[in-house]
Parts: C-alpha cells; structure tokens; sequence
C-alpha cells in the first residue's frame, strides 16, 4: 500500500509541475506559510474589533469549508478510474491491468489527496503562525494545539462530505432522510441548550480546552465517517447500460437565443448526465455556504444590523464563481483541435453556461434574506453576490483560461487572483457596512469582468493549447 500511495504523490507532483515548472508548483505551500506568518502580526489589530474566540471561530470555519470543498470523493465513482483521470492518472486506472482492486486503489486515491491538499493547505499555515509566535507572545504549544484543531476541522469537513456524498451515490432518497435527520438534531440541540451548537464543534472544543478524552473521540467520529464512506463507495461498474433519446437536438432548440447553442447544449448534457449539477450544487456550492452562514451567525453582534446578510452575499458570490470549474473539468480543448472551434469559443461557451448557473446563488442569496427578515436588503444582496461572482470568473479565465482546476496551483496564479479580487471584496463589503444599498454599485464590476473576458480570449487563443 506504501509503494502504491508513494508513486501516486510522485505522479500528482509530475502532473502539475510539469504544467507550471517545479519551483512554481513548490512555491505555492510557501505562499501560504507567508501569509499566515505575516497575517499573525496583524492579530493585535483585529483584536481590537473582534475577540480571540471569534477570530478562532472565523479560521476553523475556513478550513472545514476546505475539507468540504475538496471531501466530495463519493461523486467521483469511477470516473477515478476511468474518464476524467484515466489519462492524467496512469496508477488510478491500473486496477484494468493490475492485480489491484479498485476498492483498495481508490482507497489510495483518497488517502493521497487528504495528504496532499494538508501539506499544501493546512500544514503550511499551521507553521507560519508557529514560527511567528515568539514574535507575538503565543505560546509554542498554543501554535502547535492550533496547527492540531486546524487539521482535524479540515478532516471533519473533507470526511462528513466524504460520507454524505458516498451515502448520495447510493441513494439520493437516503441522502436526504440523513440530512433531515441531521438537521432535526442540530435545531433539538439548539432548542435544548439555547445557545448555538456550532460552540461545540469537536476542534473548537479541543482549541478552548484540550483533553485527551475529546482528542480520541474526535479522532473516533472522523475514523467513523472515513471507514463507512469507503465501505458504502462502490467503485466498480454495475455492467448496467443507460440509454438516452435524443437530447442535444431539442437543447440546441432551445438555446438557439444563447452564443453557441451546440456547445451549450454539450455543456448542459455533460453536467446532467454526469450527475453533477445535483451533485456540486450540494456538495460544493449549497453545504460549504450553509456550513459558513451557520458558522457566521455567531459573529452577527459584531457586524451591522444587515451586515450578515452582505457577508453571507459576498462569500456566496465567491464560491458561485467556482461554478466555472463544474463546466470545464469534462473537456480540454485537444479533441476540438482538429475542428474549427478556437479557444476563445470554448470559453465563450463556458462563460454562457456559466452565467445560466448563476440561478442557483442568486436563489440562496434571496433564501438567506428572506429567512433572516432582511427582505428590504434582497436585492443589493444579490446584486453585490451574482457581480463578485462574475468578477471573480473573469480574474479566473483571464488566468486559467479551460484549465482553473489545476492552473490555481500556479503560485503566481493564485496570488495575483487574491490579490485582485481581495481588493474589490474589502471595498465594496465595506461600501455594504456603510449603507446597504452602496452594494447596488457593485454592478461597475460589469465593466472589468468584461473586459477580463475579453483579455481571456485573445490571451488563449494565442497560447498552446497542447500544453494545457
């Protein structure tokens, strides 16, 4: 299994350094250890506005959003070991060849991403806090119980997903009545100790006061959630065979009014028949953002009146932008090399479909409104969340172009898009704060966005697409 896991890291460092070079790739964990070493000078400051405790709250909910975001393994199936990394992943697709079950290479698969993403991710800012705590008069082992609770809500956001998503492709009926079940505990717990349950997340436990006991238990649950996640996810194929009538004439009928409409009809059949326009909408868009409002609740006396609200709009809006992600993981623009379609067109095409997802935010946005009584707000909300996405997608097809899943990997990718759309979140949550509807002039972002577009095109239709 160690030879295994091993060869599978080596050929995940291959895959991506040979797209952006070694140092760029090795630069990244770098990056984050900066960041997080030059942010811990900065704590004193924020201490000032908000307390120790939230300021813990507000990084543990960060990082469980991470394990959420990347613990969707269940929704892979065996794509893992056939389309989408058959070709990229030679050792995933070697249970067709080798005396390997595709339980135990997955299994692998797996243990290898949670590895992976903790080293680039979790690990690095775990250190730069440590290294500057002689500097802001924490304690050594206060740093080190952070870098613990830090990695272990990593571990409950990447395996709950894990086990959510392996119990929905099992059974999409079973998923809900789990979640039901979920729900009708969490609002009993909060009915009976009148107070929110999110102060007894097991790692904010541990950070407040660290027991042996709790630490085992934590360990136990996460243990729990990871084993029956494997148990449930059934990686071979059932031999069964799905036909379909013919879909993509009537789609191209139907949007005969977008850009394109063949490829958007492609575009929309991929995500459906894949099922991933259920699947992500859930596990990547809908639970991250119920996880952070739930966790930004807490910090509501500390925001203005409707400040919740444009919060919970803004991270929205960034998360949506990831929706460009779901539209680009099925195609690479090699097998329309051969056909009249440039990259531009592709894009272009993504962009469409991506502008029709954008539904599925402004829907939650309005949701969000309407369940915290700040109906009065809905529509700057919305206008601020849909305008960050647009903006956000056009930072990252200007610098990924088809290829966002792993160009973000790039150092210098992913600090020019903080950076940039960094910038524009702090001015216009703050124009928010000030007057609710001062997020009604978030609709300027219209003016880069498409200008980045454009950029975009020009910029990738010049660049090799073999490369890519």
């Amino acid at each position: 299994m160690f030879e295994l896991f091993t060869n599978m890291v080596k050929e995940e460092w291959r895959v991506h350094s040979t797209m952006f070079g070694n140092l760029s790739f090795a630069l990244f964990p770098v990056m984050i250890f900066g960041i997080a070493f030059m942010g811990s000078f900065l704590i004193p400051l924020m201490k000032t506005t908000l307390p120790d405790g939230n300021l813990t709250l507000i990084i543990h909910a960060n990082y469980l959003m991470l394990g959420i975001m990347v613990g969707g393994f269940g929704l892979l199936g065996d794509e893992v070991m056939n389309r989408r990394f058959g070709q990229a992943s030679l050792l995933a697709y070697s249970a067709r060849s080798l005396p390997l079950s595709e339980k135990f290479i997955f299994l692998n698969f797996v243990i290898k991403d949670t590895v992976y993403y903790f080293f680039l991710w979790v690990l690095p800012f775990g250190f730069g806090y440590i290294l500057a705590s002689p500097f802001t008069g924490v304690s050594l082992s206060g740093a080190l119980l952070l870098l613990l609770t830090l990695t272990l809500s990593f571990l409950f956001g990447l395996c709950g997903v894990f086990f959510l998503s392996a119990v929905y492709a099992r059974s999409r009926l079973v998923l809900w009545l789990v979640l039901l079940a979920l729900g009708v505990g969490v609002g009993g717990l909060a009915a009976m100790i009148g107070t929110n349950p999110v102060l007894f997340f097991p790692p904010l436990l541990l950070n407040s006061a660290f027991t042996w006991a709790n630490f085992l238990i934590s360990c136990a649950m996460l243990a729990l959630l990871f084993g029956v996640a494997i148990v449930l996810f059934n990686p071979e194929s059932g031999g069964s065979e799905k036909t379909y009538g013919d879909s993509f004439a009537p789609l191209v009928r139907r949007f005969s009014f977008l850009p394109n409409p063949p490829l958007a009809a492609k575009d929309t059949l991929d995500l459906y028949r894949s099922g991933s326009l259920v699947g992500q909408t859930i596990f990547s868009f809908l639970l991250p953002l119920a996880v952070i409002w739930f966790f930004l609740s807490l910090l509501g006396p500390f925001f203005p009146p409707h400040g919740l609200l444009f919060i919970v709009a803004v991270t929205t809006g960034v998360i949506a932008s990831t929706m460009y992600t779901w539209v680009t993981m099925f195609d690479t623009f090699g097998p329309y090399a051969c056909l009249p379609v440039a990259v531009s067109t592709l894009i272009a095409s993504k962009l469409t479909t991506f502008a029709v997802l954008q539904v599925i935010p402004a829907v939650f946005i309005a949701a969000v409104a309407f369940l915290s009584g700040e109906t009065a707000y809905l529509v700057p909300a919305v206008v601020l969340g849909i305008s960050v996405s647009f903006y956000a997608v056009g930072i990252m097809t200007w610098l990924c172009g088809l290829s966002p899943n792993v160009l973000v990997y790039d150092v210098k990718v992913l600090f020019v898009y903080l950076i940039l759309v960094g910038i524009v979140l702090t001015i216009f949550t703050a124009a928010a704060f000030a007057n609710p509807y001062f997020a009604l002039t978030a609709v300027i972002l219209a003016i880069p966005t498409w200008l980045l577009f454009q950029k975009a095109k020009v910029r990738w239709d010049l660049v090799d697409p073999a490369g890519f």
